[in-house]
């Protein structure tokens, strides 16, 4: 399988290269040239199989002999062997016809394990393969930090670079970041918010002349296509738990960077029968107002409740645009130019193919605990601030009451004691595996809102 950018000019890769690669040179987004699409008798066949079977065949196609059959099978076996549920997914009701699918049960209590943990073990397998090392630089507003340490701690040839917003993800987020000790590790907290960090990775990938040529930079965020490939398991894996491919599905996304929902979109695509993909967002609506309004202008960031969604720019909605755009690379790159620059009105025949499966709806702090102690009051079941959202925005939207409504769970409700607590209820205890983060010692280094300044620590970081 070959991979293609959104902006039409950088060369086509293969999953090895697109893997190590992230943004495109032309500064696009890889997505696959063909998708794989399963009949809904092959999707029925797959009805009982673990997750890490299923994943095996969902995945087998991106990998296209990148990885010999039985390596990648063991691979998917131990990424998903540290889960902490042997379901690995488990699917909770919430009400009649309505469920949360729960994502946190990995090693960090975020649904970017299920990717992370497997870029991890992608990566250690290609670098020895070709011997190369590499420095992996990311941005994160919570979850994506500690899971992709997490994944990659265990890799001999990567030094690691998670930028975080000082003083702006919760205390678990990021001490489950600054706990894990290892010499290639190195937390740094920016005085600024997400999207500043965001905005150094990308210019750093940009130009990354600061490497001296002797080092290549790594993305771990969803703009690296293995993020959003691994996502697309779950879609399925639900779906047959709940009676699919036989029942058509709808899906309610909490999502800041589009990630998570685009993998939705591929798993219809690739023929899973999903009728509906909820676009939930916080006060940081871009999408939503995309979406329902057909403006797409940034905003000043808001700081909220759920902060792994406070983003101003969602990086993976050019992967949607692309296809919207009939894939074409040079009209999508003067699009995105002024995206990035202007309030821009989308083709209304371009958006409303998106419309035909997607809704969305934006949630405020208020409505946000507000929909955490309902939840809780009706069922005893705790929701995170984040899959709140998504439980607020699928009840407000929803299209069909015959078709099972699946909210996917993002975040296990102790990372965000503030909006638990708010909602009047007690933040749960940690899970075994995390009771004593509290009293780990801590490594991270504050610094400026500046680029040089942290191309300059990386540098140091890594040739001494």
């Amino acid at each position: 399988m070959k991979y293609i950018s959104t902006r039409g000019e950088a060369p086509s890769l293969n999953f090895e290269d697109v893997l190590l690669t992230g943004l495109a040179s032309d500064g696009g987004l890889y997505v696959p040239e063909t998708l794989p699409e399963y009949s809904l008798d092959e999707i029925r066949s797959w009805r009982g199989l673990p997750y890490h079977e299923l994943a095996f065949r969902i995945l087998k196609p991106f990998v296209d002999g990148a990885i010999p059959d039985d390596e990648f099978a063991t691979m998917l076996k131990d990424t998903y062997g540290v889960f902490g549920h042997k379901a690995v997914a488990p699917l909770a009701q919430i009400d009649h016809n309505e469920f949360v699918l729960e994502l946190f049960q990995g090693p960090t209590l975020a649904f970017k394990d299920f990717a992370l943990q497997l870029l991890g073990r992608l990566l250690d397998h290609v670098l020895e393969k070709r011997g190369e090392r590499v420095v992996i630089m990311g941005a994160t507003s919570g979850d994506t930090g500690s899971a992709a340490i997490e994944g990659c701690k265990r890799c001999k040839n990567i030094d690691i670079f998670i930028l975080h917003p000082h003083n702006r993800v919760s205390e678990v987020q990021r001490r489950q970041m600054t706990t894990i000790a290892g010499d290639n590790i190195h937390n740094l907290a920016i005085d600024g918010n997400f999207d500043d960090c965001q905005s150094m990775v990308k210019a750093s990938f940009g130009d990354q002349s600061f490497l001296r040529g002797e080092r290549r930079l790594v993305a771990v965020n969803s703009i690296n296509w293995a993020r959003i490939m691994a996502q697309i398991v779950y879609y399925f894996y639900a779906s047959l738990n709940l009676g699919g491919p036989d029942r058509e599905m709808a899906f309610s996304v909490p999502t800041g960077n589009f990630g998570d929902i685009f993998a939705g979109y591929l798993a219809r695509k690739m023929g899973l029968p999903i009728g509906q993909l909820i676009v939930a967002t916080n006060q940081n609506d871009i999408l939503h107002r995309v979406m329902s309004n057909n403006v797409y202008e940034k905003h000043p960031l808001a700081h909220t409740l759920s902060p792994s969604m406070d983003i101003v720019v969602s990086s993976n909605f050019e992967r949607l645009l692309f296809d919207l755009y009939d894939r074409d690379g040079a009209v999508l790159n003067d699009l995105m130019r002024r995206l990035n620059t202007d309030a821009v009105t989308l083709d209304e025949a371009r958006l409303a193919k998106a419309r035909d499966v997607f809704d969305s709806y934006a949630v405020n702090d208020d409505v946000t605990v507000e929909t955490i102690r309902t939840v809780f009051d009706e069922t005893g079941y705790l929701l995170d601030p984040h899959t709140a959202i998504g439980v607020k925005a699928a009840r407000e939207t929803r299209r069909s009451a015959i078709n099972p409504m699946i909210t996917l769970g993002t975040a296990h409700p102790v990372k965000f004691a503030p909006a638990v607590e708010r909602a009047g209820l007690k933040t749960p205890e940690l899970p075994h595996h995390l009771t004593d983060l509290m009293e780990r010692e801590e490594r991270y280094t504050v610094l400026p809102n500046e680029l040089q300044r942290v191309q300059a620590y990386v540098t140091d970081a890594v040739f001494g």
